[in-house]
């Protein structure tokens, strides 16, 4: 059963690989640099004349390395999406390095300088469809992960996926994927529209996002570490809270933890050195954790 799920998930992105692989100039696209080994790539996108963008980090040396995909926030305002600079998470990039991970952040289509369709998109604020507007996220960021467990410096158990926002709404969405694809799912803030009509602490059909939560929670077995700052204005802890409360119900596994404030609006404290200070200690044991239970250390 296992084994169906999961090639059910992956066939059709492998035959989208093949299909642009001949197509497109898939693979580094600048040389590397500072902070750890940074480097622009260009992957395969759902949409195989649409190359997206991405940067990877990477530890000293050939691996292989854990894989960790960071998944990035979004907006439903389409000349916003279309100026938002690529998205790089620096300090929680190299966080992760030192723990020994590749990390990718991919940029999903209909953002910056990807362009191309947003898939993604919810509708209307009183009908949104944030399940989904979920699952397309999370395809988006199942592609990207398949493409990098093709590279000889990618070690072959499960990636750890780190999502923000939209992009946590969409890591939650594989949450029922197999361990040897993803071992661990850490979301900071997730969730779709907030700061309904720009106000801080509305969210356009709340019913509508607890009864997604709960359909990502059904199946699931990929453990979840939710993460929210105190001030947090898009999904306010109390929200944040009967979310995850929502996904476990279900099914799910995902452990609550509210941070400290972080900076003027908690939101963004995954993009900040600070912000991921708060979370340190928190990121550091759920990889522990999938260290341990997917990636032994082998014997010396």
């Amino acid at each position: 059963m296992v084994l169906l799920r999961c090639v059910s998930w992956l066939l059709p992105l492998l035959v989208l690989s093949a299909a642009g692989a001949t197509a497109q100039p898939f693979g580094p696209a600048s040389p590397e640099a500072e902070p750890a080994r940074r480097q622009q790539w260009l992957i395969p996108s759902i949409k195989t004349e649409i190359p997206a963008r991405a940067i990877l980090y990477r530890p000293a040396g050939h691996g292989p390395f854990p894989l960790a995909v960071i998944a990035h926030a979004s907006t439903q305002n389409p000349l916003w999406r279309a100026q938002l600079p690529q998205p790089t998470y620096t300090a929680l990039a190299r966080l992760l390095v030192g723990r020994g991970y590749a990390v990718l952040v991919p940029e999903r289509l209909g953002h910056g300088r990807t362009g191309g369709p947003y898939v993604e998109d919810q509708g209307g604020c009183a009908d949104a469809d944030y399940e989904k507007a979920g699952r397309a996220t999370a395809a988006q960021i199942l592609r990207a992960l398949a493409d990098m467990r093709e590279q000889p410096f990618a070690a072959k158990g499960g990636a750890v996926i780190i999502g923000h926002s939209a992009g946590g709404w969409g890591a939650l969405a594989l949450a029922d994927q197999p361990p040897q694809i993803v071992s661990a799912i850490v979301v900071f803030a997730p969730g779709r529209g907030g700061h309904a009509d720009d106000v801080p602490g509305r969210v356009c059909a709340e019913a509508r996002l607890l009864d997604t939560a709960r359909a990502f929670g059904r199946g699931a077995r990929v453990p979840v570490t939710w993460l929210v700052a105190a001030n947090d204005s898009y999904f306010p802890p109390p929200l944040s809270r009967r979310l995850a409360d929502a996904f476990t119900s279900a099914g799910g596994q995902a452990g609550f933890n509210l941070l400290p404030p972080s900076g003027e609006e908690g939101h963004w404290m995954i993009e900040h050195d600070d912000g991921v200070a708060l979370a340190a200690d928190l990121l550091s044991r759920a990889l522990t954790t999938t260290r341990r239970s997917t990636h032994p250390v082998p014997p010396n």
